[in-house]
């Protein structure tokens, strides 16, 4: 009897390890879609579009080419001068002609950079190249324009309205189309669609994530829209070109037991043995998506809709297909 225990206990353990170890069978294969991917949560991560809301259209702010005018401004407000910044339901004034009473204006406001940094090579260069940094601030309503100065109230306001920002009249801008979740084809190559770069963030914000807004140097004469989707694309190129980034690449990546030990150098690292494998043969990766909210001639604001990673000013974008 004891024999014939031992015996069953040992084809029962048998039948269970039989039973956890996996064999690899054709259904573990992995198939590739029709475009030669395979759908993973690194390669084809699932992600969800943050839709724009009105505060994100009417407060992205622009790059212009062509300076605004700046006749129309804010000279003052109701409790001047113990009051210098001004919010919804206040009363501010403004100088300049061609107000009218009920006429909606926006006010705007040409930025600088205090800090006066570069966050990529050559970022004084394209800025200027492409136009002027602007600021919208809010929005007002004329109530009355009897006096020197018109008098407007505060109907919505990005950021507090200050003495000497610019007034100009209001225009509606379009709303911007939803996009419903989807696969993120992370590692798409390059398909010759439409290029080009973020200049900068938005209040010259070096980092940048879902929700926040840029500035791309594309814009309507390229044939962008509100509402067209751009891929915020990286390759390792650019990050071994980054002074802060690259310090990465010298540090030492192998084992201690490695005979084949990579270096990383400038355009390339040497594995042990001499061969040469080129960063620029490393893939570009999709780090981020951002619609459109408005455009001009050679620029275009939009809005991080999801990140992967972190997103910088000098990231290239590329016009992407909307499903």
């Amino acid at each position: 009897m004891k024999k014939t225990g031992l015996l069953l206990l040992l084809l029962v353990a048998s039948l269970a390890c039989a039973q956890s170890t996996p064999t690899l069978t054709s259904t573990m294969v992995a198939t590739p879609n029709a475009n030669g991917t395979v759908d993973t949560t690194v390669g084809m991560p699932f992600v969800r579009y943050q839709t724009p809301t009105a505060a994100d259209v009417y407060c992205a702010g622009f790059v212009s080419k062509d300076r605004l005018p700046d006749a129309n401004y804010v000279n003052g407000g109701l409790q001047t001068p113990t009051s210098t910044k001004f919010e919804v339901g206040e009363i501010i004034y403004l100088t300049g002609k061609g107000y009218q009473v009920g006429q909606l204006y926006s006010v705007i406001r040409e930025l600088k950079d205090v800090n006066k940094y570069e966050m990529y090579a050559g970022m004084r260069k394209l800025l200027a190249s492409v136009g002027h940094p602007y600021g919208e601030i809010g929005r007002v309503r004329v109530v009355d324009a009897r006096s020197h100065s018109a008098i407007a109230e505060v109907e919505f306001s990005c950021d507090p309205i200050n003495p000497g920002d610019t007034v100009v009249p209001f225009v509606e801008k379009p709303p911007v189309t939803f996009h419903g979740p989807g696969h993120f084809d992370r590692f798409a190559p390059a398909d010759g669609k439409l290029t080009g770069r973020i200049l900068l963030g938005k209040d010259f914000d070096a980092v940048l994530g879902t929700g926040e807004k840029l500035y791309m140097n594309v814009g309507s004469s390229q044939g962008v829209k509100v509402g067209d989707y751009f891929r915020i694309v990286r390759s390792y190129t650019a990050t071994i070109q980054d002074p802060l980034d690259s310090l990465s690449f010298k540090t030492q990546a192998a084992e201690d037991t490695q005979v084949r030990s990579p270096t990383y150098e400038a355009k390339y690292f040497t594995k042990g043995n001499g061969a040469n494998i080129h960063v620029s043969d490393l893939p570009r990766r999709g780090v981020g998506e951002v619609v459109v909210l408005s455009t001009t001639p050679n620029s275009s604001a939009g809005m991080v809709v999801f990140a992967l990673e972190d997103i910088y000013p000098g990231d290239t974008v590329v016009m992407d297909q909307q499903e």
